[in-house]
Parts: C-alpha cells; structure tokens; sequence
C-alpha cells in the first residue's frame, strides 16, 4: 500500500511516494516553470515509474495547494500561480493516474496534518501556518483536518491586519499576505530604502530576495529587522484570532520564509505575547516545524491514506 503526495507551490512542486508507515520511499522536486501544467505532469511521469512506484501500486494521492481551491469541484486558483485559475487539478491528476483515488486540501492544511502524524504535536487544536510567497493556515483538531465546506478553512493570510497596506490579489486591502509573505516584506523593505548587500539567489527564473532580507536582518540591518517585526505582527494578529475562535494552543509554522528560523519566531513569539490579552490566549505556543520541507508531503500522504 503506497500513496503518492504532491505539494505544490509558488517557486516548487514536489512529490513523494509514502508508505502507511510514514517512510518516504522516493521524493522528487522540481522548479515550477513558465508552464505549471506541464511541470506537474513531468513530476508525476518521474516519479510514477518502474523502479520507483509502479501506477498499479498506488492506492490514492493526496495534494497540498496554495489556495483558494474549490474542493468540491477540484479546482483551484493559487494566488502565487497565476497561470492557473479555475484550474481542474483533480480532474488533471486523475487522468495522468486512471482509478487512482485523488484527495486535495490546503497547503497549510496538509502541513499541520503532517506535522500532528509523523510530527510532534498529537493532542488539542493544532494550526499550521505557512509563510513563504503567500501566507497558508490550516487546523487540525484531534488529528482530523478541518478542512470546511469548500476546503478553504483556516485561510489565516486573508486575515485583515490593519488599515491603509497595499491591496491584496485576492482584491481586499489590509490583508495579513500583503505584509507576512516573503515578497510583500521584500516590496516594504526596498520602498523603505533597504539595498541588498548580496547578489539573490534564483528559483524558476525569479530572484528570492527574501533570503537575503533574512540575512540581513541576522546581521542586523535596520530596515530588514523592521521587515520582520511587521511581518511578525500581522502573523501574530492571525494567529490570535484563529486562536480566539478555535481555542488553538499550539501552532506550527512552516514555509519558505520561516527558514529564516528565530528572525522571524523570535519577534513572532513577543507580538503574540504582546497581543494576548484573554488567559486561555496567553498559552499559545508558536513552534517551528520540525518536519522541515516534508511536512506538507507527509501530511498530503496522510490525506490520501486516510481517505479524507
């Protein structure tokens, strides 16, 4: 019994073959591409091959997507993939894999479930949040995701922060993504008079200045320290709120940008002491993930297996 899962993001996609045991038996990435339809297909072909895992050999596949996504109809509209928007990716995968079970969740969501199943939180409220070139949430509540009606539960980056930011791509103002996402702490940082001190580094043609704000920030650098302690903010006042409404006391966070490690925790974790003012908000604990970039493979494996 083995099932595939497949993470897609803004800059990756990656896939891995999983056993019921939680072992990954094969893992492949790629880089997005001007074309993410044919990425996606060339991933699968990869690694759904003689030697790896044959097609007759899965039992279903999961799939973690930067949202909004429409779980019901299978499609979905990822704000960091422009290219695809109504785009039938269940459909899709089911035709590169004919009676092969598909499930489709969230990215944040297949993260925090990753992170409860093969992680190290397995009681209460869990929220995942990713922070890379969108910002994702997702709950898991006594190890079940909480996925909603439409599977766009814990949708923590449309979260309104505060007045007068920059206008969303999901067209509303003051969202948490316009300030927490890797690209909006850079567009801030730049228009604040911040000059990168390095070269950037690239990922599918696009420069990830992000890492170098982050470096920068670790050594220091005014306006780069600032990037983050906004970013920490708007974080903080998500994480809150969903913890006011679910009662949350654990949190996860994953994602490009939180490779940035206590640059982004350590003014993370004092804006949420900050903000917390109820008693039962005060126990929020904000952890990094321990899966590292597994986390949403393991939890999109878990959404396969479990049928969900």
């Amino acid at each position: 019994m083995t099932v595939l899962a497949i993470e897609i993001g803004g800059a990756r996609f990656a896939a891995a073959t999983v056993e019921p045991a939680g072992v990954i038996t094969a893992k492949l990435e790629m880089p997005v591409g001007p074309d993410p339809t044919a990425t996606l297909k060339d991933l699968v072909a990869r690694i759904v091959v003689p030697g790896l895992i044959s097609e007759e050999g899965l039992t279903g596949v999961g799939i973690g997507v930067a949202g909004p996504l429409d779980a019901v109809r299978g499609t979905v509209s990822p704000a960091n993939i422009l290219a695809w928007r109504d785009f039938p990716l269940v459909k899709t995968v089911c035709g590169l894999l004919p009676g092969v079970p598909v499930h489709l969740a969230g990215d944040g969501q297949v993260m925090a479930l990753g992170e409860w199943w093969r992680g190290a939180f397995s009681a209460g409220a869990l929220l995942g949040v990713v922070v890379s070139t969108g910002i994702g949430g997702g709950l898991v509540f006594e190890g079940r995701p909480h996925l909603g009606s439409t599977g766009n539960a814990g949708h923590i980056g449309h979260i309104r922060a505060g007045e007068g930011w920059e206008t969303c791509r999901c067209g509303a103002v003051g969202c948490v993504e316009t300030i927490a996402s890797g690209p909006s702490m850079v567009r801030w940082a730049l228009a604040n008079g911040w000059q990168q001190a390095v070269e950037p580094t690239f990922w599918a043609g696009r420069p990830v200045d992000s890492r170098a704000l982050s470096a920068d920030a670790k050594r220091g650098v005014t306006v780069a320290v600032e990037a983050f302690d906004r970013a920490a903010g708007a974080l903080a006042t998500a994480v809150l709120t969903t913890a006011a409404l679910f009662d949350v006391e654990n949190v996860v966070i994953g994602g490009g940008v939180a490779g940035a490690g206590a640059t982004l925790l350590a003014p993370l974790r004092r804006a949420v002491a900050d903000q917390a003012g109820l008693g039962f908000l005060r126990r929020v604990k904000v952890e990094a993930t321990g899966l590292g970039r597994d986390a949403g493979l393991f939890g999109a494996a878990a959404l396969a297996l479990r049928g969900e």
